[in-house]
């Protein structure tokens, strides 16, 4: 309540959030380990003056970095832009960052109003293992067929039962999801895998990568993937791939909310 006696008034915010995931047990706030969400509340709420909890697009597993995760949350406080940016990244530890901050109409949900997630997956493809980056990126030593990669990865196009590509651990109610792109490209060293759905089963990505690096080393044919997807049996599908190449680099929203999209990254990438 106001000093007046009246309701304080509720401010709903979204913010751009940028994290360097190494160092975490993933986004989920989570008693006694470190998480993403627990470090950004606590410096929210620092500038907030009261207890902020925030609601994310997609919670990324432990080692899983993020360069355009989008959260929501409320409060009573009225503050300036700068503070809700500058303010709170002062109390943020160097590898979690805040990117942008937009006041959002009352049905906004960062979670439930996404119409899709885009993930980029960086691989390192050299003999020796880096020593620059390497928190960011997965080292595969044997030479990747980029084309190779990128002819399988159509067959994972549109709306498919991915089963064969989901963890076991998974606690969706299906395993039916939309992929609306999979492409595959090289830059030098680095050879990324870019993937937009409009939403993920547990370890999508990972597996998916697993099994296309296994196309693009020679080790499978390029029909693999479409076998692996019409099986819809995780046994058959290769390991999952590591945490440490994936980021989630872009969340969709209806027009109508005006939210900000900043380059995506990662690193030396643009849109």
């Amino acid at each position: 309540m106001s000093e007046a006696g009246l309701p304080e008034q509720q401010h709903k915010l979204a913010l751009g959030i940028e994290y360097d995931g190494s160092r975490y047990y993933g986004w989920q706030r989570q008693q006694e380990v470190r998480s993403v969400q627990e470090k950004l509340e606590q410096a929210l709420s620092k500038v907030a003056d009261h207890p902020v909890s925030v609601y994310c697009a997609g919670r990324t597993d432990a080692g899983v970095h993020g360069t355009g995760q989008v959260v929501h949350f409320e409060t009573t406080s009225a503050r300036k832009d700068a503070a809700w940016t500058l303010g709170v990244n002062a109390n943020l530890p160097d590898d979690i960052a805040v990117r942008w901050v937009k006041s959002v109409a009352d049905d906004f949900h960062a979670r439930f109003s996404a119409t899709a997630r885009r993930y980029r997956y960086v691989i390192y493809n050299r003999r020796l293992r880096p020593a620059i980056l390497h928190g960011g990126v997965t080292h595969f030593y044997h030479p990747l067929d980029v084309d190779k990669m990128q002819r399988a990865g159509q067959s994972l196009l549109g709306e498919n039962d991915f089963t064969s590509f989901r963890a076991v651990q998974c606690q969706s109610r299906s395993p039916w999801r939309n992929v609306m792109h999979l492409n595959v490209s090289r830059f030098g060293a680095y050879v990324i895998v870019d993937i937009k759905a409009n939403a993920f089963v547990h370890h999508m990505v990972r597996n998916i990568v697993g099994s296309l690096m296994e196309i693009g080393c020679g080790n499978q044919q390029e029909s693999w993937m479409a076998e692996l997807l019409a099986a819809k049996d995780r046994t058959l599908a290769a390991a999952t791939a590591r945490a440490e190449g994936l980021y989630l680099v872009s969340v969709d929203y209806p027009e109508r909310y005006e939210l900000p999209r900043p380059p995506m990254g990662p690193l030396f990438l643009e849109d």
